[in-house]
């Protein structure tokens, strides 16, 4: 599909060959439903008295006293996949009732379930809209009559013709008064199994069938595609659903519009492109959808200004996301602190921080750790230090890399044994682990002031926690060392770093 711009890539590989073929969403008007015909017969006397027996058990006796009777009719020859469909289809307007029977004859292995019996179930789930259990239940469904690629090239299996599960469902679909809704799920099912080939296909057919996914689902799946095969093909995808042409190359007219987070969805995968120069294409979309951008749109613009730096096209954004009245929320502060921090104007994020508490928005760690490494950068340590205790006192834990950041400084100012105190006290957090630089600021601090003994009990420690000895730390020993005179260390320690091969510094 080309793309306007002059882009021409191809959706290879989730190119399907027949993602186009158009399949009947029901094989038959007939109530029962058959996993070998799509004309099935009535069921037979058999069948339907151990149907109809069920049925009314559901239906009539108290919940205590089913599963009782309904076990000693049926222990220990169960019942078929196909009666099992028929009975869920039968109580298919008391979708809970029909879930515990489902799970009831799993529980007692009454039943051997298929794929038709256990689309029969997603049906009940989805037109009653218990979305998680239809879910789940798709996604084991999936693994068990779907293989991966890999085990589909192993065993032969056709990857080109639409899935077994999606046609299965698309037979009896009208047998169970079902809705499309039960697409979506199957679509959201296969993309956490991480099969966009999958997805794509199935969404090409129902578009061919003239049935549009629901918004967060085509939004699911843009932001699927875009992260595994990057933002160009997240748009053919986007174009496919939200701008489909007949075989005329005529416009068609869709159902379901994109909305804001739709457009957001394809800007953030442009910034994580590093792309957001294109941001323009997007912006020229939400127009033709007469869609108007929300503060997480002014967001993912502001950062990808920040990112380089560009930091006076990030506030001017700022400005005209206000001027519209747009209210500002904790990740367009963020972003802005951010921003100024990262090129070094902390009275700016500072003002920002203040805007931020008066207009009664919550800070995060992430706003704090923004700031701290602000200061940091400038070297002000007193700033640093109000802002980890003010964090400490909203109960936020602190990064690694603002550790470093912190430590950094405060060895540079010889403030090394307060430092040690601050590892110290986040070391205490379970989830913390201390990192190789905040290891070697306060070694080197320790031997800029002579305490050859700390610095030696740290390095030993670093050691313990897996970090080996490397130039900068040998340097720092060596610089310690030589201050003190001790001319004999100096050596050995070169020695050592030779036998690494490592280059002494200033050799």
């Amino acid at each position: 599909m080309a793309i306007p711009g002059g882009r021409t890539t191809t959706l290879l590989p989730l190119s399907i060959p027949n993602a186009t073929k158009t399949f009947p969403l029901c094989s038959s008007s007939h109530p029962s439903i058959t996993p070998s015909a799509s004309h099935a017969p009535p069921p037979d006397g058999d069948d339907e008295t151990v149907i109809s027996t069920a049925v009314s058990v559901l239906r009539e006796q108290r919940s205590k006293s089913r599963w009782s009777f309904l076990k000693s009719v049926y222990h220990p020859a169960g019942i078929s996949a196909t009666q099992a469909a028929e009975i869920l289809r039968r109580v298919r307007n008391r979708p809970h009732l029909a879930l515990r029977f489902f799970l009831w004859t799993q529980r007692h292995s009454l039943c051997r379930h298929d794929l038709y019996s256990l689309t029969a179930i997603a049906h009940v789930l989805a037109r009653g809209r218990l979305r998680s259990a239809a879910l789940s239940l798709l996604q084991a469904t999936i693994r068990s009559h779907d293989p991966s690629s890999s085990s589909a090239a192993a065993g032969g299996v056709d990857t080109c013709r639409p899935p077994e599960i999606f046609e299965a469902l698309a037979k009896t679909y009208r047998a169970f008064d079902s809705a499309p809704f039960v697409f979506d799920l199957l679509i959201r099912a296969y993309l956490q199994a991480r099969r966009l080939d999958r997805a794509v296909q199935i969404v090409r057919i129902l578009l061919s069938r003239g049935i549009q996914p629901e918004i967060g689902t085509s939004n699911s799946l843009i932001r699927s595609v875009s992260r595994a095969r990057g933002w160009d093909v997240g748009f053919e995808i986007y174009e496919e659903i939200f701008k489909p042409k007949d075989g005329n190359g005529d416009a068609v007219r869709v159902r379901v519009s994109p909305k804001v987070q739709t457009f957001n969805t394809l800007l953030l995968s442009l910034y994580r492109d590093g792309k957001l120069e294109r941001s323009e294409e997007i912006r020229k979309e939400m127009d033709i959808f007469k869609c108007k951008p929300n503060v997480f749109t002014y967001s993912i613009l502001m950062a990808g200004f920040c990112d380089e730096g560009r930091i006076k096209e990030a506030r001017k954004l700022w400005e005209e996301m206000v001027a519209k009245g747009i209210e500002p929320d904790i990740i367009a502060f963020n972003t802005l602190i951010s921003g100024y921090c990262e090129v070094g104007e902390t009275e700016r994020a500072e003002e920002l921080f203040r805007e931020m508490i008066l207009s009664e928005i919550e800070p995060t760690g992430n706003t704090y750790e923004h700031l701290i490494k602000g200061h940091c950068y400038a070297g002000e340590v007193d700033s640093t230090l109000l802002l980890y205790k003010d964090m400490k006192r909203r109960g936020f834990g602190i990064g690694v890399t603002a550790v470093d950041e912190l430590l950094g400084v405060m060895c540079e100012k010889g403030r090394v044994l307060e430092g040690l105190g601050i590892l110290r006290d986040e070391m205490r957090r379970e989830e913390f682990c201390p990192s190789r630089k905040s290891y070697e600021s306060l070694i080197r601090g320790f031997c800029e002031e002579g305490e050859m003994e700390e610095a030696l009990k740290l390095q030993a420690e670093m050691a313990g926690k897996g970090f080996e000895v490397d130039l900068k730390v040998y340097s720092a020993f060596i610089q310690g060392y030589g201050k003190q005179g001790d001319v004999e260390k100096v050596r050995r320690l070169k020695d050592e770093m030779l036998e690494m091969g490592l280059h002494v510094e200033g050799d």
